[in-house]
């Protein structure tokens, strides 16, 4: 990344947190902690939410008892994200400010990434689709929203969006709960025009593929 695009980054992400904050979780988080149900009574779910912005999801699974690692890129977005957190929920919640790419993740009930894997070039995508896919143990799920090859934003610098077969495909020993694929035309959060392929993604693991450890 360029010192350019790092100022970029800096003006461009507060801005965004600023209007999403207050914005609902996204229909994968929620789908994804519905299928779980209530937590065990040993320990609450534990999730990390990748790139968590202003914490609209964070928020969500903390309000249902869950613990929380909530990361993201510029420390504007775990700020906004405590200030908005209750006192009581703050108990169950850490965050950290790195590059995904960075970023070494836990092994958790939960990887939460809505909207964020499609900020990665294309040689950090497939090594963090590898970190994510290591965290997941038997009966833990997968949450997000990605670009899909028909996006605007594919084929821009900095950007990765895939065929949805190679989504699927990182997915193996997965079940997929809940997929959702629509391409539209409309706004971006800061009201630019924009291509929508979206696709929406909950999957559970039920297996390892064969070359892998299984846990």
């Amino acid at each position: 990344m360029t010192e350019d695009s790092d100022q970029a980054a800096d003006t461009h992400w507060p801005d965004y947190y600023a209007v999403t904050a207050e914005r609902p979780s996204w229909i994968t988080t929620r789908t994804a902690a519905d299928a779980f149900g209530p937590a065990p009574v040993d320990r609450p779910w534990f999730a990390v939410d990748l790139g968590c912005g202003a914490g609209r999801d964070s928020r969500e699974l903390l309000r249902r008892g869950w613990r929380v690692l909530a990361t993201d890129m510029t420390p504007a977005g775990p700020e906004t994200l405590w200030r908005l957190t209750p006192g009581e929920d703050r108990e169950r919640l850490e965050s950290s400010v790195c590059r995904l790419a960075d970023f070494e993740i836990p092994v958790c009930d939960l990887v939460n990434a809505n909207l964020i894997l499609p900020f990665q070039p294309v040689d950090e995508y497939e090594a963090t689709w590898q970190r994510i896919l290591a965290a997941i143990p038997l009966g833990g799920r997968f949450s997000g929203m990605l670009f899909g090859d028909r996006d605007q934003s594919a084929g821009e610098e900095g950007m990765t969006c895939p065929e949805p077969e190679v989504i699927r495909a990182y997915l193996d020993g997965f079940e997929i709960e809940h997929w959702d694929e629509r391409e539209e035309d409309g706004r971006t959060a800061l009201g630019d025009d924009h291509h929508f392929h979206i696709i929406e993604v909950v999957a559970v693991r039920r297996s390892f593929p064969s070359d892998r450890h299984i846990r």
